[in-house]
């Protein structure tokens, strides 16, 4: 492999970890400057996180500890129930209704939850503007925002769709953080957990849905933002053509295909690929071969050839629009990739929603407390999310994006609560070190 992975994903990582930045950021803003919309002074709120018990200052630690587990596990088995609700769903082609679906859950949360902070902001800042224009404003705002999301034959600026997605993860994140805190913790700490095993279990309903979303070649079925970078051509003639994360609502995978296209001028038959799959996005060469089964447009090439280490296998040749983009066929392909790659990028990584959501509301709950552990906290998450990108491309394993961030997130965020803030307020006003 010529030059480093580091390299050839650095684009990629930064074109996820620049929207979740901005995203915690904007979330740690509004906890710091909506104290009106925050219900710590009034009546908890009872929400899907809270089903079973509300937590009080008066409640002793025992009945904090024992009521948030409650209601983190309460929260997990709806997810899971949910989730394999939308499986069943789509395993009998309900697509439809997924996608109404899908577009009222936007548009509620833009309109409703999106227009209860746009008050609070009015209110917190004084701003003059009457009722009719504020109604107005919010309505475009959330009409344009679900066109963006989810239009269809419409060319919509990938721009305006990833702000839109960034502010749907500010928007329930920014409530989210009105969670107790013994709450908000157990529940960051479950929703990791079953992280895992929705993703990495056999019977996952993450694993399953996305199996069945690859099977139909069709979009997946849940909110994610996809970074979609440009991927340049690397003059050395050897590089990566294409980095995809296929995340659904709280994971994130890698899969690469590596293309040299010194060979493809040799007739398209030394195509190096390279392929990971994971229980998210299945492999794309299974992918074709379950659809050369029943199409033309394939011609299958069965030979493989060995040298030393190097495995260079030679596999069927793919004369559609995907097949141009990735390189995989002879002259027909590549006039049909030259074409394409004037007027498209390339996919890049997707990450799920929940992961904004989640890593904002850790963010959120450490900037109730101080900026010290904010910073921590965001140090931490975006560790932890390159920690997640690296290993996926270095071990060629499917990992989930949400437990080593939320693990570090967590971690950071006591040690720093416990033992650096009292050691750096202590030495600070000891004049000990400014």
């Amino acid at each position: 492999m010529d030059g480093s992975i580091l390299e050839s994903i650095g684009v990629e990582i930064i074109g996820v970890m620049s929207p979740v930045s901005i995203c915690m950021l904007l979330v740690v803003l509004i906890v710091y400057s909506l104290t009106s919309f925050s219900s710590s002074s009034g009546e908890p709120i009872r929400t899907a996180a809270n089903l079973v018990y509300l937590e009080t200052p008066t409640d002793s630690t025992s009945e904090k500890i024992e009521g948030s587990l409650l209601n983190a596990l309460v929260f997990v088995i709806l997810i899971a129930a949910v989730t394999f609700l939308l499986v069943l769903l789509y395993y009998y082609n309900f697509t439809n209704f997924l996608k109404n679906y899908m577009r009222f859950s936007a548009f509620f949360v833009l309109g409703v939850m999106g227009g209860s902070i746009f008050i609070s902001i009015i209110r917190q800042f004084s701003i003059p503007i009457d009722a009719i224009t504020c109604l107005i404003l919010l309505f475009n705002f959330t009409v344009v925002g679900v066109l963006s999301i989810f239009a269809e034959g419409i060319p919509i600026p990938i721009l305006l769709r990833q702000v839109y997605m960034v502010l749907l993860g500010i928007i329930v994140a920014a409530w989210f953080t009105n969670l107790p805190e013994w709450t908000t913790w157990t529940l960051l700490v479950a929703l990791a957990l079953y992280d895992l095993v929705a993703v990495l279990a056999p019977g996952g309903p993450l694993k399953i849905l996305v199996e069945l979303a690859s099977s139909r070649d069709d979009e997946l079925p849940a909110l994610v933002y996809e970074a979609r970078p440009t991927v340049s051509r690397n003059p050395r003639g050897s590089g990566f053509g294409l980095l995809v994360g296929g995340v659904s609502s709280e994971s994130v995978e890698v899969e690469m295909t590596r293309h040299n296209p010194s060979d493809s001028r040799n007739g398209g038959d030394s195509d190096e690929t390279m392929e990971e799959t994971s229980p998210l996005v299945p492999s794309l060469r299974d992918r074709m071969r379950s659809s050369s089964s029943g199409s033309s447009e394939f011609s299958s090439i069965d030979r493989i050839h060995q040298t030393g280490t190097d495995i260079i296998e030679d596999e069927e040749v793919d004369l559609s629009p995907l097949g141009a983009i990735l390189g995989m066929g002879g002259d027909e392909s590549r006039r049909g990739r030259e074409i394409i790659d004037e007027e498209e990028t390339s996919r890049g990584i997707k990450l799920g929603l929940g992961d904004f959501v989640f890593y904002s509301v850790l963010v959120g709950r450490a900037a109730m407390y101080d900026l010290m552990t904010v910073y921590a906290c965001y140090l931490a998450i975006i560790s932890g999310l390159g920690c997640t990108l690296i290993l996926l491309s270095v071990f060629r394993q499917a990992l989930p994006a949400l437990p080593i961030s939320i693990a570090l997130g967590i971690m950071f965020y006591f040690l720093t609560r416990l033992l650096m803030e009292p050691f750096v307020v202590g030495t600070s006003t000891n004049l000990m070190m400014f």
